[in-house]
């Protein structure tokens, strides 16, 4: 493919289009190789742009795919918000933790690159930026928990702390269950073909629901 040699942006607008088109790049490449297998060099080629003049847009690799991850657990919060503000509340009944499970289980799902980015997160990609591209990252993540947990709070009877187990554990056991699933590898076809390797074959979404509810019914059940 031949690749051009952008000018630098001269305006906001401009410097924002690099950046979105960079951001694409990324993204189709991570779900079609999976993350660990994007260099800088796939996502400039992606772009039709050198990678020393991607540089000028983002300082790392890992600043890309952690920007991903931004949107990611934007994108994710206002999905569950949306979802559980839809439940109807009557004589103080909210919802039961199995349809609340099933409510975070097939949100995360429904976002295949952000279940990708969740298990890379606290593995490389905060450790390949700066600290303030890091405090940027965390305190939006934070605040997009906190939504999550909130509406978790509405329609169980869950303490603060315990609606943030449930938030954290959900898209810690989605990174790890993602990972372990293997979705579009060739060890996912292994999974798939040798009776030998059935048990190593993972559901995420059902997998993860069961978990959360246990983790709920319990909390509800003190």
């Amino acid at each position: 493919m031949a690749i051009n040699t952008f000018e630098r942006a001269r305006s906001v607008s401009a410097k924002q289009e690099r950046e979105e088109a960079i951001l694409g790049s990324a993204a189709e490449l991570a779900l079609r190789h999976g993350i660990r297998n994007v260099t800088l060099t796939d996502i400039a080629t992606g772009v039709g742009m050198h990678k020393s003049t991607m540089l000028r847009y983002f300082e790392t690799r890992e600043e890309i795919f952690l920007r991903l991850a931004t949107r990611g657990w934007i994108e994710w919060s206002a999905a569950v918000t949306v979802q559980l503000d839809g439940i109807e509340v009557g004589e103080g009944i909210g919802c039961t933790p199995q349809e609340a499970a099933a409510i975070l289980a097939s949100t995360l799902i429904a976002q295949p690159l952000f279940c990708e980015l969740l298990a890379h997160i606290p593995l490389n990609l905060e450790r390949g930026v700066s600290l303030p591209v890091v405090k940027e990252f965390k305190l939006i993540a934070i605040d997009a928990a906190a939504r999550v947990a909130t509406g978790l709070r509405g329609l169980l009877p869950l303490d603060s702390v315990q609606a943030g187990n449930v938030v954290a554990t959900a898209t810690a056991m989605t990174g790890a269950l993602w990972q372990m699933a293997a979705p579009g590898t060739a060890l996912r076809s292994l999974y798939d073909s040798d009776p030998e390797l059935a048990h190593a074959r993972i559901d995420v979404e059902p997998r993860l629901a069961n978990i959360l509810e246990g983790l709920l019914a319990g909390y509800c059940g003190r």
